[in-house]
């Protein structure tokens, strides 16, 4: 059974590229400093994704504790930088994704799953066992290792990955995530060999396939244009991208000689022409500059961010 082949990974942990083998069911702790359990900040009604997730009502975001990147620019530093929140097992996760559909969200869509994938499958499966029906999204960094994301063929209906650095360099400096661009390529290859290279659309909700997310950073425009020309050499271009402009500097970067500031009208052009130029049509864009504020969370009420 796929799934208790993903739980034993925690006893030996291999779920990402860092391979920090610790045994995580001892109470052995690595880089994403979560235990073998769920822990998960809160979950709601989405309104802020890309327009086929979202839809009407929403997309049923839950937001999970930390991450297994290190991005100093985090603009979720609160949630993705603490190992903290509300501690669950599979059951409970399941009743959080029935309450999900419940409320007519149009999906379910764990954020940062990676270190956590086990549990959640369990739980997605409990769920559909009970009448789950809506898809089920995995909204991750992009640094997944290739081998555990094929153990989920058949179980993810939409593949929400970030892919953020086409050059080394950055991905060390930035998120501390060597080898980044290769693991991104190959799990997203991975995820458009399970679900296919176009986004299937009813009644303008995403039912299944790949959504690719790149975040333009300032002063980095050669690294979102090697981003988009490794998609396209390397993976599809009939595959939809997500242009992202809303970069804002948090605290932790306000001085940060290259990540002080937002990015420019001019930069955010010049990514989305060198998209355009590449063949690249299914494109969700943003107006330069856009940025939803983080809302406070309201830890005592799971359901309610």
């Amino acid at each position: 059974m796929i799934v208790q082949e993903l739980l034993d990974i925690y006893k030996d942990c291999v779920l990402c590229p860092r391979a920090c083998h610790v045994d995580r069911t001892k109470g052995e702790l690595g880089y994403c400093r979560l235990p073998a359990k769920i822990i998960m900040d809160c979950a709601l009604a989405h309104h802020g994704e890309e327009p086929p997730l979202s839809g009407r009502n929403g997309a049923g975001t839950i937001f999970l504790s930390s991450c297994n990147l290190g991005c100093i620019y985090c603009q979720n530093y609160q949630i993705s930088h603490q190992a903290e929140g509300k501690l669950l097992n599979s059951r409970q996760l399941a009743d959080v994704m029935l309450d999900l559909q419940k409320r007519q969200c149009h999906n379910v869509e764990p954020v940062t799953p990676t270190s956590q994938t086990p549990l959640i499958m369990e739980a997605l499966l409990t769920a559909r066992a009970e009448g789950l029906k809506i898809p089920f999204v995995y909204n991750c960094g992009g640094y997944e290792n290739p081998e555990i994301v094929k153990l989920l063929d058949g179980m993810v209906e939409i593949y929400l990955p970030d892919f953020k650095y086409g050059l080394e360099d950055d991905s060390i400096i930035f998120s501390s995530a060597p080898g980044y661009t290769r693991f991104a390529l190959d799990s997203i290859k991975e995820m458009v060999r399970q679900v296919g290279d176009e986004l299937e659309i009813k009644d303008g909700v995403a039912q299944k396939g790949v959504i690719i997310r790149h975040l333009v950073l300032p002063g980095r425009i050669e690294n979102s244009k090697e981003v988009l020309r490794l998609i396209r050499k390397e993976i599809s271009k009939n595959v939809s991208l997500s242009l992202m402009s809303q970069y804002t500097p948090t605290t932790k970067v306000h001085h940060h000689p290259i990540l002080g500031r937002r990015i420019t009208r001019s930069e955010y052009e010049q990514v989305l022409d060198y998209a355009y130029k590449l063949g690249f049509n299914n494109l969700f864009i943003q107006a330069v500059n856009k940025y939803e504020l983080t809302p406070d969370f309201d830890r005592d009420n799971p359901f309610n961010c």
